[in-house]
């Protein structure tokens, strides 16, 4: 291997952490749950950072329920929610949202559940299982 390659390669991998989001849905912007809630959706809402290793650990397991079972992406829309950008903005103070690695599930007017900090598959997939019972 040439030494270019593998300053090149050695710098992709190092890298490569920043460029795995740790967010797991579609990117926010204003209107878009209240749209998606108006719709009748279900949503779950991720508020992430980019270098939160627990927003991290959360999207990983969340990545692999949504794997293992493709109900959950055809009954949910998943929103993710960078707190770096929008911790003060009007969705995150309207829910209370305290802090980074906090997912919320939303139907209609309802909160259905919320996990702050949570990592364990358990919480994340009885907080799924929420959502994909409100939306049948």
């Amino acid at each position: 291997m040439k030494r270019r390659d593998f300053i090149l390669s050695g710098s992709a991998l190092t890298l490569l952490p920043a460029a795995v989001s740790a967010s797991t849905g579609i990117a926010y912007n204003p209107g878009l749950v209240e749209k998606e809630l108006a719709a009748g959706k279900t949503v779950f809402l991720d508020f992430y950072t980019s270098w939160c290793t627990t927003c991290a650990s959360q999207g990983r397991t969340i990545e692999a329920l949504r794997a293992a079972d493709p109900a959950y992406d055809e009954a949910i829309t998943f929103i993710s929610i960078d707190w770096d950008i929008h911790s003060d903005a009007p969705i995150s103070r309207s829910l209370n949202i305290p802090r980074r690695s906090t997912l919320v599930v939303l139907k209609g007017d309802k909160e259905l559940g919320r996990i702050v900090a949570g990592t364990r598959n358990a919480e994340i997939k009885a907080l799924l299982d929420t959502a994909l019972a409100a939306s049948a």
